[in-house]
Protein backbone atom coordinates (compact mmCIF):
# COMPACT_ATOMS: atom_id res chain seq x y z
CA UNK A 1 0.00 0.00 0.00
CA UNK A 2 1.32 3.92 -0.90
CA UNK A 3 -0.90 6.21 -0.32
CA UNK A 4 -1.75 5.20 4.02
CA UNK A 5 -4.09 8.47 4.62
CA UNK A 6 -7.08 10.36 2.53
CA UNK A 7 -7.34 14.07 3.63
CA UNK A 8 -10.78 15.56 2.49
CA UNK A 9 -11.84 19.42 2.50
CA UNK A 10 -15.63 19.76 3.54
CA UNK A 11 -17.56 22.78 2.03
CA UNK A 12 -17.88 21.93 -1.79
CA UNK A 13 -16.11 18.66 -1.28
CA UNK A 14 -17.71 16.06 0.51
CA UNK A 15 -20.40 18.10 1.35
CA UNK A 16 -22.91 20.14 -1.21
CA UNK A 17 -24.90 23.20 0.17
CA UNK A 18 -23.44 22.15 3.30
CA UNK A 19 -24.53 18.24 3.48
CA UNK A 20 -22.82 15.17 2.94
CA UNK A 21 -24.55 12.13 0.81
CA UNK A 22 -24.77 8.76 2.72
CA UNK A 23 -23.20 7.71 -0.54
CA UNK A 24 -20.28 9.79 0.31
CA UNK A 25 -19.98 8.95 4.08
CA UNK A 26 -20.08 5.10 3.32
CA UNK A 27 -17.26 5.41 0.55
CA UNK A 28 -15.26 7.21 3.79
CA UNK A 29 -16.33 3.89 6.03
CA UNK A 30 -14.83 1.72 2.97
CA UNK A 31 -11.58 3.91 2.91
CA UNK A 32 -11.36 3.50 6.82
CA UNK A 33 -11.93 0.09 6.77
CA UNK A 34 -9.37 -0.77 4.50
CA UNK A 35 -6.88 0.34 7.20
CA UNK A 36 -6.04 3.83 5.91
CA UNK A 37 -6.79 6.69 7.86
CA UNK A 38 -9.08 9.72 7.38
CA UNK A 39 -8.12 13.16 7.74
CA UNK A 40 -10.85 16.28 7.14
CA UNK A 41 -9.46 19.87 7.25
CA UNK A 42 -12.55 22.20 7.08
CA UNK A 43 -12.26 26.18 7.69
CA UNK A 44 -15.62 25.59 10.06
CA UNK A 45 -15.89 26.16 13.38
CA UNK A 46 -15.80 22.24 15.02
CA UNK A 47 -19.43 22.66 16.41
CA UNK A 48 -20.92 24.06 13.45
CA UNK A 49 -19.41 21.28 11.87
CA UNK A 50 -20.41 18.70 13.74
CA UNK A 51 -24.20 19.80 13.18
CA UNK A 52 -24.00 20.06 9.61
CA UNK A 53 -21.96 16.59 10.07
CA UNK A 54 -22.94 14.44 12.64
CA UNK A 55 -21.08 11.40 10.97
CA UNK A 56 -17.76 13.47 12.22
CA UNK A 57 -16.40 10.47 13.81
CA UNK A 58 -15.93 8.66 10.65
CA UNK A 59 -12.76 10.52 10.28
CA UNK A 60 -9.21 10.01 12.39
CA UNK A 61 -8.51 13.41 13.37
CA UNK A 62 -10.47 17.06 11.75
CA UNK A 63 -8.89 19.94 11.30
CA UNK A 64 -11.29 23.07 11.55
CA UNK A 65 -11.00 26.67 11.73
CA UNK A 66 -8.57 25.94 8.79
CA UNK A 67 -5.75 24.75 10.87
CA UNK A 68 -6.22 26.49 13.72
CA UNK A 69 -7.95 23.90 16.13
CA UNK A 70 -7.12 19.90 15.92
CA UNK A 71 -9.37 17.38 17.24
CA UNK A 72 -9.52 13.74 17.69
CA UNK A 73 -12.97 12.09 17.21
CA UNK A 74 -12.28 8.81 19.11
CA UNK A 75 -11.39 10.87 22.59
CA UNK A 76 -13.20 14.20 21.57
CA UNK A 77 -10.24 15.86 22.59
CA UNK A 78 -9.56 19.15 20.86
CA UNK A 79 -5.88 21.16 20.75
CA UNK A 80 -5.67 24.96 19.73
CA UNK A 81 -2.97 25.41 17.49
CA UNK A 82 -2.79 28.84 17.49
CA UNK A 83 -3.43 31.80 19.55
CA UNK A 84 -7.13 33.12 20.27
CA UNK A 85 -8.01 36.13 18.28
CA UNK A 86 -8.06 39.27 19.86
CA UNK A 87 -11.24 41.03 21.01
CA UNK A 88 -10.03 44.72 20.01
CA UNK A 89 -9.90 43.57 16.26
CA UNK A 90 -13.23 41.68 16.42
CA UNK A 91 -14.64 44.78 18.03
CA UNK A 92 -13.28 47.70 15.60
CA UNK A 93 -15.03 44.87 12.77
CA UNK A 94 -18.15 45.08 14.10
CA UNK A 95 -18.04 48.93 14.79
CA UNK A 96 -17.40 49.48 11.34
CA UNK A 97 -20.37 47.40 10.04
CA UNK A 98 -18.95 43.88 9.42
CA UNK A 99 -22.08 41.63 9.46
CA UNK A 100 -22.27 38.79 9.73
CA UNK A 101 -18.81 38.44 11.14
CA UNK A 102 -18.18 34.67 12.69
CA UNK A 103 -15.41 34.22 15.58
CA UNK A 104 -14.03 30.84 16.73
CA UNK A 105 -11.70 29.77 19.04
CA UNK A 106 -8.65 31.84 16.63
CA UNK A 107 -10.34 32.81 13.42
CA UNK A 108 -12.91 35.71 12.15
CA UNK A 109 -14.54 35.19 9.28
CA UNK A 110 -17.04 36.80 7.39
CA UNK A 111 -18.08 37.23 3.20
CA UNK A 112 -16.36 39.08 0.53
CA UNK A 113 -18.18 42.28 0.39
CA UNK A 114 -15.99 42.93 3.48
CA UNK A 115 -12.80 41.77 2.52
CA UNK A 116 -11.22 45.65 2.39
CA UNK A 117 -12.59 47.10 5.39
CA UNK A 118 -11.30 43.41 7.13
CA UNK A 119 -7.55 44.35 5.28
CA UNK A 120 -8.48 48.16 6.40
CA UNK A 121 -8.51 47.44 10.08
CA UNK A 122 -5.60 44.98 10.35
CA UNK A 123 -3.88 47.92 8.90
CA UNK A 124 -5.35 50.62 10.95
CA UNK A 125 -4.73 48.91 13.81
CA UNK A 126 -0.99 47.47 13.01
CA UNK A 127 -1.89 44.02 13.69
CA UNK A 128 -0.03 40.87 12.17
CA UNK A 129 -2.58 39.21 11.04
CA UNK A 130 -3.55 37.13 7.44
CA UNK A 131 -6.37 37.26 4.94
CA UNK A 132 -7.18 33.59 3.88
CA UNK A 133 -10.05 33.50 0.84
CA UNK A 134 -12.35 30.61 0.34
CA UNK A 135 -14.89 31.82 -2.70
CA UNK A 136 -16.59 34.42 -0.98
CA UNK A 137 -15.61 33.63 2.55
CA UNK A 138 -12.87 36.43 3.90
CA UNK A 139 -11.22 34.24 7.26
CA UNK A 140 -8.18 35.99 9.27
CA UNK A 141 -5.75 34.18 11.29
CA UNK A 142 -2.56 34.63 12.32
CA UNK A 143 0.52 34.47 9.78
CA UNK A 144 1.90 30.75 8.74
CA UNK A 145 -1.71 29.12 10.12
CA UNK A 146 -3.51 27.21 7.19
CA UNK A 147 -5.11 23.69 6.22
CA UNK A 148 -1.31 22.51 5.53
CA UNK A 149 0.26 23.46 8.92
CA UNK A 150 -3.14 22.00 10.68
CA UNK A 151 -2.67 18.56 8.59
CA UNK A 152 1.08 18.26 9.08
CA UNK A 153 0.30 18.20 13.11
CA UNK A 154 -2.62 15.67 12.21
CA UNK A 155 -0.29 13.40 10.70
CA UNK A 156 2.43 13.99 13.36
CA UNK A 157 0.27 12.77 15.23
CA UNK A 158 -0.63 9.39 13.49
CA UNK A 159 2.81 9.23 12.27
CA UNK A 160 2.10 9.58 8.89
CA UNK A 161 4.12 11.02 6.46
CA UNK A 162 2.60 13.52 3.36
CA UNK A 163 4.51 11.46 0.98
CA UNK A 164 1.60 8.44 1.51
CA UNK A 165 -1.36 11.00 1.42
CA UNK A 166 -3.97 12.11 -1.21
CA UNK A 167 -5.86 14.78 -0.54
CA UNK A 168 -9.11 16.04 -2.10
CA UNK A 169 -10.58 19.57 -2.33
CA UNK A 170 -11.72 22.68 -4.30
CA UNK A 171 -11.31 26.18 -2.99
CA UNK A 172 -8.10 28.62 -2.17
CA UNK A 173 -7.62 27.43 1.15
CA UNK A 174 -7.12 23.78 -0.20
CA UNK A 175 -4.24 24.76 -1.92
CA UNK A 176 -1.32 24.53 0.91
CA UNK A 177 -2.58 20.94 1.93
CA UNK A 178 -3.39 19.30 -1.79
CA UNK A 179 0.29 20.76 -2.34
CA UNK A 180 1.94 18.86 0.64
CA UNK A 181 -0.01 15.41 -0.40
CA UNK A 182 1.97 13.40 -2.14
CA UNK A 183 -1.46 13.05 -4.71
CA UNK A 184 -3.37 16.16 -5.09
CA UNK A 185 -7.10 16.26 -6.55
CA UNK A 186 -9.25 18.46 -7.16
CA UNK A 187 -13.15 18.03 -7.25
CA UNK A 188 -14.85 18.90 -10.61
CA UNK A 189 -16.42 22.04 -9.08
CA UNK A 190 -12.98 22.89 -7.92
CA UNK A 191 -11.68 26.49 -8.61
CA UNK A 192 -9.99 26.80 -11.75
CA UNK A 193 -6.67 27.87 -10.62
CA UNK A 194 -6.65 24.79 -8.08
CA UNK A 195 -7.39 22.28 -11.43
CA UNK A 196 -4.04 23.61 -12.77
CA UNK A 197 -1.89 22.82 -10.22
CA UNK A 198 -3.72 18.98 -9.37
CA UNK A 199 -2.58 15.32 -10.29
CA UNK A 200 -5.93 14.84 -10.99
CA UNK A 201 -9.65 16.07 -11.50
CA UNK A 202 -12.48 14.08 -10.91
CA UNK A 203 -14.94 13.72 -13.70
CA UNK A 204 -17.81 14.47 -10.73
CA UNK A 205 -18.56 16.91 -8.77
CA UNK A 206 -18.31 17.32 -5.08
CA UNK A 207 -19.13 13.96 -3.01
CA UNK A 208 -19.27 12.19 -6.30
CA UNK A 209 -15.87 13.11 -7.01
CA UNK A 210 -14.65 12.08 -4.05
CA UNK A 211 -16.57 8.90 -4.20
CA UNK A 212 -14.83 8.24 -7.91
CA UNK A 213 -11.17 9.10 -6.09
CA UNK A 214 -12.28 6.71 -3.42
CA UNK A 215 -13.00 3.83 -6.06
CA UNK A 216 -9.65 4.30 -7.79
CA UNK A 217 -7.57 4.55 -4.43
CA UNK A 218 -9.42 1.26 -2.52
CA UNK A 219 -9.13 -1.01 -6.25
CA UNK A 220 -5.48 -0.18 -7.06
CA UNK A 221 -3.81 2.49 -4.66
CA UNK A 222 -4.02 5.08 -7.46
CA UNK A 223 -1.14 2.77 -9.54
CA UNK A 224 -2.57 3.88 -12.56
CA UNK A 225 -2.26 7.37 -12.15
CA UNK A 226 1.33 7.28 -11.08
CA UNK A 227 2.61 8.99 -14.30
CA UNK A 228 0.49 11.96 -13.64
CA UNK A 229 2.73 12.85 -10.66
CA UNK A 230 5.11 15.50 -12.03
CA UNK A 231 5.28 17.66 -9.19
CA UNK A 232 7.52 14.82 -7.28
Amino acid sequence: MRYFCLICDYDGTIARDGRCAPSTVEGLRRVRASGRKLILATGRQLAELQEAFPEYAVFDRIVAENGAVLYRPATGESKVLTDPSAAEFVDELRRRGVHPLSVGQCIVATWHPFASTVLAVIRDMGLELQVVLNKDAVMVLPPGVNKASGVQVALNELRLSPHNTVGVGDAENDDEFLAMCEFGVAVANALPALKERADLVTAGSHGAGVEELIEKLLLEDLASLTPRLKRR
